[in-house]
């Protein structure tokens, strides 16, 4: 192998983590202020320094090794592996949301017994709101307060939430505002007693899957330790990974570990049940709401 290998391989690891910031970049632009699609992930801080750190350990290890694919699969890694293996920031994020959806149900079920209305005992909740849900109450109370027509006002704060268990709550509230129904107060403390249950249910879930991913943790830390200690003390041992055969089952291999960890992720994710309120829904389903 020459130096020209090393070359090729950074370029190669350069040219696929460009582009997957291109996408991602043209994910970002796709969000707008008030509406995220539930398919497209924002742009995160920690993301850019993920790309550095892909594209340096692609450096280093072709520099070392001199593989193009073992550059690749390194910058791979670095990319894909810590959010798969770290903390389940998505579930986390999905439970502390329906936790607040239903300490706020329970806010507005008080507040209505001594608000003048509805409109009114969602602007007393507002800013006394959960941090999850916080900025969404407090766009859905300018929105109340700017004039915007209340069943409007609160299928935008459901499309800004979308999740399905605030999606029980705003229908009721809606059917409220434009049905006038009764018993409100006692349809929100049931509301919030299932979100709490729902909550306590995926916490169960999480539990069971966080043993999973130590276990993948353990595995991939043993792989990575002894793959380094082959470079490191007996780079023999790895020749045959030099030539072109030897590349072509080392991306084989890395190709089986892939794999792996996509059908991880897939089990590890928890399939949300159908919103209630679809994007751009003109009128709640009573039976559904009910």
């Amino acid at each position: 192998m020459t130096g020209h290998t090393s070359l090729a391989a950074f370029l190669g690891a350069a040219t696929g983590l460009g582009i997957i910031l291109t996408v991602l970049g043209t994910q970002n632009r796709w969000h707008t202020a008030g509406r995220a699609r539930p398919y497209l992930r924002r742009w995160r801080p920690t993301q850019p320094w993920r790309a550095v750190a892909a594209l340096a350990s692609a450096v280093v290890v072709a520099g070392v090794t001199r593989w193009p694919v073992g550059a690749l699969l390194a910058a791979a890694a670095c990319w894909w592996l810590p959010p798969l293996l770290g903390r389940d920031v998505e579930t986390a994020r999905d439970l502390a949301r329906i936790e607040a959806v239903a300490s706020w149900t329970e806010s507005l079920r008080d507040t209505l017994a001594a608000a003048a209305g509805l409109e009114q005992a969602i602007a007393a909740t507002a800013p006394v709101a959960p941090a999850p849900i916080a900025e969404d109450l407090t766009d859905l109370a300018a929105r109340i307060e700017s004039g915007q027509r209340l069943g409007n006002a609160l299928r935008a704060f459901a499309d800004r939430l979308t999740d399905p268990t605030a999606d029980l709550v705003v229908a009721s509230l809606i059917l409220a505002a434009e049905q006038q129904s009764r018993d409100l107060g006692q349809l929100l403390g049931r509301l919030a007693t299932a979100a709490r249950e729902q909550a306590a249910m995926r916490m169960r879930v999480a539990a069971g899957r966080a043993r999973l991913r130590s276990s993948v943790r353990i595995i991939v830390v043993c792989t990575s330790g002894v793959t380094l200690g082959l470079l490191v003390w007996s780079r023999p041992y790895l020749a045959p990974y030099d030539g072109p055969v030897g590349q072509m089952v080392l991306a084989m291999v890395g190709a089986t570990f892939a794999a792996g960890f996509v059908w991880l992720r897939r089990i590890s994710r928890t399939e949300q049940p159908a919103r209630v309120l679809a994007p751009g829904m003109a009128q709640p389903s009573t039976d559904s709401a009910s």
